[in-house]
């Protein structure tokens, strides 16, 4: 499959349904080369990824789940978010917007159901059934900027699978449990561990494979600066 950059960021989304078909060694490669041509701070290229498949993704699943199940939630290694209730405007609408287009109206969970959303939640820990998982860490030692630059291969990570004709998901919710991913792969001790990553193709057969985000338009976060027909 061949896709340009704009038919990529079109189609990218957070994939929560994947088919069990495994991706090829050889084409996971390829992808993370493509990824790490990525900007990073004076090209220092703090990122490292822990690519998980087969039996090692199914022994980090079961022990993600069985810390899931048993409330071993941990504090994460670095201030990734507000807690649920401090949320400002006008990101507390927009959350809201999300978590109600995903649980209620495509997966049909009310409100008041904690048994349903707490099901699909915990569908994360087994990268919602994608063949690939992996775990996203960077260097702590170029400072916040080391941030930044996992953010650049991370996306662009998601846009060279779209490329491939696969489909990912962030998973921020795996660095709850830090301490499981640390006894299953090798994190330096100046890694912090960014995210997790569910990669392979999408079932678009599930009721979540017509599901779709809104964006804000250009005119709600662009500030336009000088005449636009001003010569460059």
């Amino acid at each position: 499959m061949s896709t340009t950059v704009e038919e990529a960021l079109l189609t990218r989304r957070s994939c929560r349904a994947f088919r069990p078909d495994p991706v090829p060694r050889a084409e996971l490669e390829r992808l993370l080369d493509l990824a790490a041509r990525s900007a990073s701070n004076s090209n220092c290229q703090p990122w490292q990824v822990h690519v998980l498949t087969g039996a090692a993704k199914r022994a980090l699943s079961a022990d993600l789940l069985c810390a899931h199940d048993e409330g071993r939630r941990s504090a994460g290694e670095f201030a990734y978010q507000p807690a649920a209730d401090q949320w400002p405007e006008p990101f507390r609408a927009r959350r809201r917007r999300f978590g109600e287009g995903l649980y209620r109206d495509a997966l049909g969970i009310e409100p008041g159901d904690t048994a349903g959303r707490v099901g699909h939640h915990r569908r994360n820990y087994d990268f919602f059934g994608a063949p690939v998982g992996m775990v996203l860490t960077v260097s702590r030692l170029p400072l916040q900027g080391a941030l930044v630059d996992a953010g650049l291969f991370l996306q662009a990570l998601m846009l060279a699978a779209r490329g491939a004709g696969l489909h990912t998901c962030a998973q921020a919710s795996l660095i709850d449990y830090h301490p499981v991913l640390r006894r299953h792969v090798t994190v330096p001790d100046d890694h912090v561990i960014v995210c997790g990553i569910a990669l392979g193709y999408a079932d678009e057969g599930h009721r979540l494979g017509g599901h779709r985000t809104t964006r804000e338009p250009v005119s709600a976060f662009a500030t336009f600066h000088g005449a636009l027909d001003d010569p460059a």
